[in-house]
């Protein structure tokens, strides 16, 4: 089966001053998560995590983060968010995790993976109300990015279905060049993040131009994983 969650802000690296347990709802988080992962989560399903996993600042510091998610049940899918400066390059980022034995995580970034039925694609997205040249430059790359990503994921074969950590449209606005390219590129389903619980009256759950819209804040979602699909995997 497959899963999507976003905006775990795990602070296992950086202790209580980056906690997300200072807003009200986020509690004890990352037992919540732990727990709530494993009553859902098999070990042969796959999750995508749709940007801003943890607080780290770089790759050596995330080690305890990735170690958590690694120990939880199923593969791993991570697309990148704002608030994720460890990001680094793919083929660092993937050397990293196998010089620390990690096997169950992967990443999305001009690319696509297959899980059963679904092609799982997409990026980080940007702001609505870019106006800066370089929010301008920015949201271009990323339409790009969408673009490949898409792509890759119909050469995969499968019904691509489309993760983002900003949301490319809310309730009052939308990003007219990536809604552009969902619309453009048949996409039906997309997952969003980025939009906490306290801020939900600016979501979007529901369909807009023939677009299904979902958010999976998680905190919106509890902190438990959804469903995207029951389909078997099939890397």
């Amino acid at each position: 089966m497959l899963f999507a969650i976003a905006d775990l802000h795990l602070s296992i690296s950086t202790g209580e001053k980056k906690s997300m347990e200072i807003f009200p709802g986020w509690e004890y988080y990352h037992e919540r998560i732990q727990k709530n992962w494993h009553d859902v989560v098999d070990d042969e399903d796959t999750v995508v995590i749709a940007g801003d996993f943890c607080w780290a600042m770089d790759l050596e510091q995330s080690l305890p983060d990735f170690r958590f998610l690694e120990a939880l049940p199923g593969k791993k899918i991570l697309i990148k968010g704002n608030h994720d400066y460890w990001w680094s390059t793919v083929s660092k980022m993937k050397a990293f995790l196998k010089e620390n034995d990690i096997q169950g995580i992967s990443f999305i970034h001009n690319s696509a993976k297959r899980i059963g039925g679904v092609a799982v694609c997409g990026t980080r997205g940007w702001f609505f109300d870019a106006e800066r040249d370089t929010d301008n430059k920015i949201v271009l790359r990323e339409q790009g990015r969408l673009e490949r990503s898409i792509q890759y994921a119909k050469d995969l074969g499968g019904e691509p279905v489309a993760f983002l950590h900003y949301p490319p449209v809310s309730a009052n606005s939308r990003c007219d060049e990536l809604f552009g390219v969902l619309k453009e590129q048949g996409i039906r389903r997309c997952c969003y993040g980025h939009i906490h619980a306290t801020k939900r009256f600016r979501r979007v759950d529901g369909e807009v131009e023939g677009v299904a819209f979902q958010l999976i804040a998680a905190d919106y979602l509890e902190f438990t994983p959804l469903l995207i699909t029951d389909t078997e995997e099939n890397m």
